[in-house]
């Protein structure tokens, strides 16, 4: 069975444990084939950095002067685990954006 990359109908990407280029292609297929104006790639604790990868792969490499990062926005969140402890967890929300 194949599984898709997560993504909701207000255009965001969830970046979770799936190979990097999976990522990149959703983003891009976004703009694309969808004809989006904006992309809000999103990811909590370790996928961070991941995520901020695949923003800057994408505008860089595969989207060269189409995107550009239109906002970055940081916090955290706090839930119980599966032990019953509260874990707070720090997530990121990256808006790439077309050029006009």
């Amino acid at each position: 069975m194949r599984r898709s990359i997560r993504m909701a109908d207000d255009n965001s990407i969830f970046i979770g444990g799936k190979p990097f280029m999976n990522y990149i292609t959703g983003v891009v297929m976004q703009f694309t084939t969808r004809g989006t104006s904006e992309v809000v790639i999103k990811a909590r604790g370790k996928f961070i950095s991941r995520a901020v990868d695949v923003a800057e792969v994408t505008r860089r490499r595969f989207l060269e002067d189409q995107v550009f990062v239109k906002e970055i926005k940081i916090g955290s969140e706090g839930f119980k685990n599966n032990e019953g402890r509260d874990v707070t967890v720090s997530n990121i929300e990256i808006t790439l954006a077309k050029k006009a």
